[in-house]
Formats: C-alpha cells, structure tokens, sequence
C-alpha cells in the first residue's frame, strides 16, 4: 500500500476509511497532492476526476443525493473551494450529506503574498454544519475534529468542511503509516420522539378544513396507508408538488393550476384551519403568497432537523421523521365530516377540461413542450430538472408515479443543475432525464467535461433564445436593456458542444419534429444524448400568462 508521507494527510485518509466514507471526488491540483495520493492508491475508495470545481460539488452532491451517504470532495487551495460554495450552500439548505476536505497553506504563509492562497479557515462559515480547522501536525484534536466532521454530515444531513495545510514537499510517499488516528465515536442523535399527541389529535378531529402541502420530498418515503387514510378523508385536502414524488388520485399536484384564478372569496373559503407540512423547499409562489395572507390557526411541520415558518404562522414543529409520525398520528384521529375535499375535487376537474381545451389551441410553445415531454417520460426513470422557468412548467403536468423527480430547491439556483444530474445518474445507476434551459444549460456547460457520464443519460434543452423566467415575471418591458442584461438574449446552440462531448445530437422545432425527435432520442442506447427543442422567444410568457386567464 502506497500513502502520502505526511502524518495529517495519513490521518484524514484513515479516519475517511474507518468512517465509512467510500467515494472520493477530487479537482487536480498540487496542495492536495498528499490526499490525491492517499486516496487514489486505497482500495477502500472510489476516487473521481473532475477538474472544474464547481461541477466537482455539483456531481458529488447529485451522488449524494441518491445514496444519501456522505460524498468527500478534495481540492487544492486558493480559490478552488470558492467554486465549490454553490454545492456547499445547496446541500446545506437540501439537507444533503457533503464532506469538503481542502488542502491549505501552512498558518504562517497566508497573508504574505505567497501564490494561490486565501483565507480558507471557516470559508463557508454561513451554509456548513461544522468546520475543522486543523493544525498542520497530526494530532489527537485534529483527529477528533475530522471525525466529528464526517459523522455530523450523515447526522444532520448537510456539508461540513475539513481545511488541512501541508507544507511541501506533497508528493513523497511511504509504505507504512506513521500515525494510528484516534477514531471518534461521538453520536449526534436526533432527539427522541415523546409527544403527547392528545390536544393535537383533538384540533384534528374538530377541524373541518385541513390542508396538507409537501415540499421536496424523496421518493417511497412515506407508506401507502398513510396515504390513503390522508386521500379519503372528506376534511383534508393534499397539494404535492413534481418535487414531492407522492402520488394519489385525490392529491392534487398542479397547484398553481388550481389556485392561480382564485378570487379573493373563494382564497377565503379554502383558507385551512390547520395546515401540515413536510418535505423541504416549496417551488409555488402562489402557494405561499396565499398561505401568507390567508394563515391558517395552525401550521405543524414535521421534520427531524429544520422547520422553517415559511408562511409566518408556525405553531408546531414535530421533530421527527414523517412517516413515523403520520402512521402514528393517523392512527388515533378520526375522519371528519366535510366538503372541503369534494369541493378540490370538483374544482381540479373543471380546470383540467379548461387544461386540455387551452392546450388544444395554443402554438408550439415552451408549455406544449412540457405537455409533450413529461407524459413520454420512460416509466421507472428519474427525472432532472433545473431551475427558473422548467420546474415551474413542470408543476402544470401530471407525471407518471414510477418517475422519480429532484431539482436542487434548496438555493433554486441555475448552477449546477446539469453536474448534479449526471452524479445523480451515475450513483442510481437509472435511466434519467435532465430537463432544462438553455441558459442554464450553458451556465453548466462544464459539466458535460466528465467520464462518468452514463450512456442511458439524456438531456432534454429547451432553447427559446434566453432567460424565459423573466419575461413571465411581472414588469419585464421589450428594450435593449431588458434583452441584454436580464433576459440574456443568445444565438447558442448545443449542436457543437454535444460533437465536442460526444453526446448523440437530436433537434426539434414543432410538434411532428418533437414527435419523431422523441423517439429517436429514447431509442439511443449507445451514448448519452442531448435533445433540443427551438421554440418562440416573443410567445412563450403570453401563451403561459394566458392559460391562467382561461382556467375561470
């Protein structure tokens, strides 16, 4: 066995491996050339390459995200862990495991002028869960600090940072260990689950009007009794999201199909009594504005880490997993009389007859795309999607229940999209789908600059010619300044990108083209692929801003 000479690059590999963490992403670089060595020539690991950082973060969360273990990321020092700061950030606010081990100058060469140095101790001070200052010589609290890091990132579910310095020499290598780490087995338990349930299973029953809202939820969470109990009960209404990967005939999950024409009276008379939530981040903005102004008596979010009061009106935070707390709570409350729920039901099927006849009409659009795409879907596949104007068109259309559905809401931004869903792709080892824009897409253009790209990875780009969001956003005005620096207006294509990564190039330009592209596109086998679909810049927001007026 070949390890790096340097004692505390021999602990951190050590304890890494004591601790269970297995897969490795490293950026090339020299500071980090003890940890690269280390890592690379243990047979306990699973190292990766990735050169720009930022997708390096990015793919490592993707992998974590489905395996919901812990995935290290190594990098030299300087601004290479600035680049990893979006992932950082997303994973904190995702709940997702990462562990950023970054190698550092040695304490008295920082701030001196020396070359590729910054001030990395407590770097991510604001989204990490925990950071490991180390000393450059290996010792007991270095040891300590390491595993307390990578325990607490699988406890609490989020990033911690470990920030190593060397001092060269960084390439010598020996055959035996110099050092026998301290291993720590501090426990971060999460609380125990004690509640007197009976005044919360009182103003249960006795409410008529229960509104339960799922955010980002992962999927075959919770079971299906419980979703039943909670479909068939005339006082409960439950709005899901693509994000939830909960399925009933009677949830509902094209919010904003539903409540976007509300008139004031009829907000008030959905207006819940009591509303539970679970699951993270909630993509409606309709959802929330209603639920801000119209506040329910009571909101209870179940959670065992975080209960964010989104809607100014928490009262109850249940600090405990969900489907352990429903198959109790459900157990001893009673169904309640009401027509709160047939009164959804009645609603969901007259907009879903204004649904088909406006989609009837309309020209090839961004949103006949999305009514296209999303039902031909493989069955049993996972679905990708970032952010901005895609999850929202998402959220108008039913999608199978097989399809496993992500998009990283934790910070909603555009970056990283693509480099998640290939690491995601790569861990779960299914057939997945990455929807996207085109200015997201090229944002992340990095990512397809990977060997670990799956042949059954396809990518589904919509190019209208720039940033769409903004033009559904209210305000937006037709000037150069509008098309220049919020829009981003682009002549770009993914034709040259995908010959350069060697993805299979299929393209789409209306319906019959679509159709035909779709097929073709599914039917690739042999390399992974990118599929891209033109449509009109100047129509995309009128068509969609239109449908909502058409839904009364």
């Amino acid at each position: 066995m070949i390890y790096p000479k340097i004692p505390l690059a021999q602990s951190i590999i050590e304890i890494c491996r004591a601790k269970g963490l297995t897969e490795i992403v490293i950026s090339p670089g020299s500071r980090n050339a003890p940890l690269t060595i280390g890592f690379a020539n243990n047979s306990n690991f699973k190292c990766y390459s990735i050169a720009d950082e930022r997708c390096a973060a990015f793919f490592a969360l993707g992998m974590a995200q489905q395996t919901k273990k812990p995935v290290a990321i190594v990098c030299t020092s300087g601004s290479a862990l600035l680049n990893y700061y979006p992932a950082v950030a997303e994973a904190f606010y995702s709940q997702i495991p990462l562990v950023i081990i970054s190698a550092d100058r040695p304490t008295d060469k920082i701030d001196i002028g020396d070359g590729q140095t910054i001030r990395q101790r407590n770097v991510y001070q604001n989204h990490i869960l925990y950071s490991a200052n180390l000393s450059e010589e290996a010792s007991q609290e270095n040891d300590l600090k390491i595993g307390d890091a990578i325990t607490l990132a699988l406890a609490k579910k989020g990033p911690v940072h470990i920030n190593a310095p060397f001092e060269e020499p960084l390439y010598e290598t020996v055959t035996a260990l110099s050092v026998q780490p301290i291993i720590s087995e501090t426990l971060f338990e999460n609380p125990v689950f004690d509640e007197n349930l009976g005044q919360f299973i009182s103003q249960w029953n006795a409410s008529k009007k229960k509104l339960v809202l799922v955010g980002v939820n992962d999927p075959n969470t919770i079971d299906d009794k419980i979703v039943n109990q909670l479909a068939n009960d005339p006082s409960v209404v439950v709005l899901t999201e693509t994000t939830s990967n909960l399925h009933h005939p009677n949830f509902v999950d094209n919010i904003d199909t539903i409540i976007t024409p509300f008139a004031d009276e009829d907000f008030k008379d959905f207006q819940p009594e009591i509303l539970l939530t679970f699951g993270g981040m909630v993509v409606s903005k309709r959802i929330k504005a209603f639920l801000r102004k119209y506040r329910p008596k009571a909101h209870w979010h179940i959670d065992t880490l975080r209960a964010y009061d989104t809607f100014g009106a928490l009262t109850k935070h249940f600090e405990v997993n969900p489907n352990e707390f429903l198959k109790d709570f459900l157990s001893k409350v009673e169904n309640t009389n009401s027509d709160y729920n047939q009164k959804m039901q009645d609603l969901r099927a007259f907009r879903k007859e204004k649904h088909d006849l406006y989609l009837s009409k309309i020209p090839f659009s961004d949103f006949t795309v999305f009514e296209k795409v999303i039902p031909s879907l493989p069955k049993n596949s996972q679905l990708q999607i970032s952010n901005s104007s895609a999850i929202r068109y998402a959220q108008l259309i039913s999608i199978d229940p097989t399809i496993e559905v992500f998009c990283n809401r934790g910070t909603s931004g555009i970056d990283g999209s693509t480099s998640t869903a290939i690491g995601a792709a790569f861990a779960s080892k299914k057939e997945t789908v990455l929807i996207t824009g085109d200015i997201s897409f090229l944002y992340d253009s990095n990512a397809l600059w990977n060997t670990y790209i799956p042949k059954n990875f396809k990518i589904i780009l919509l190019n209208n010619g720039g940033g769409g969001i903004f033009r559904i956003l209210p305000g937006h005005e037709e000037t150069p300044v509008f098309n220049t620096f919020f829009e981003t207006s682009h002549c770009l294509t993914a034709e040259h990108l995908a010959k350069m990564y060697q993805f299979e190039y299929f393209t789409a330009s209306d319906e019959k083209t679509l159709e035909n592209s779709l097929q073709e596109f599914y039917s690739e086998k042999g390399k992974p692929s990118i599929l891209e679909i033109f449509t009109p810049t100047l129509e995309n927001d009128k068509i969609l801003l239109q449908y909502f007026r058409e839904l009364v």
